[in-house]
């Protein structure tokens, strides 16, 4: 019998993300404690978010309701670290960005999580950004993806990739 495995990996859904922020883009519009702050925030590149105000108090609400957004979407602000307030010229700008993939160290530990708690018949593989879970019984699998979803850790996971 062929085994049975899966992926864990550590990525936000990009359109999501963008989705998110398009709506967070439209409240600070349209809301009256926003008005003439200047308040927007824009895509930096791929995985990296720019809110601008006029003032740090504005900034620091903008990004509230752009996380008050990613929730809604179902992203983990586990993927998402945003620096502190910083004062450019009379702007005040905050950067955040976006987690994805696992780090050797964190997939490392993962492992050894998956093969102390989880059943004996479970292989774990490193492989890039991503951590292969294999077994013959699909049980075993499924008992794997509880264990990793009560387990807290310090970056969001997802599964992908079932066979």
């Amino acid at each position: 019998m062929a085994d049975n495995s899966f992926d864990i990996v550590s990525k936000i859904d990009r359109q999501e993300a963008d989705n998110a922020l398009n709506q967070a883009s439209k409240e600070l519009s349209q809301r009256f404690d926003f008005k003439n702050t200047e308040t927007e925030i824009k895509w930096l590149n791929e995985l990296s978010v720019e809110i601008e105000s006029s003032t740090e108090e504005r900034a620091k609400a903008a990004l509230d309701v752009f996380k008050e957004k990613l929730i809604k979407r179902s992203i983990s602000l586990k993927s998402f670290k945003a620096d502190d307030p910083r004062a450019s010229g009379k702007t005040y700008k905050i950067t955040g960005n976006f987690n994805s993939g696992i780090s050797q160290e964190n997939a490392k530990k993962l492992s050894k999580i998956i093969r102390d708690e989880g059943p004996k018949t479970i292989k774990t593989q490193i492989m890039g950004e991503t951590l292969r879970v294999t077994s013959k019984s699909r049980d075993d699998l499924q008992t794997v993806m509880r264990l990793v979803e009560k387990t807290e850790l310090d970056f969001a996971t997802q599964f992908t990739n079932f066979r």
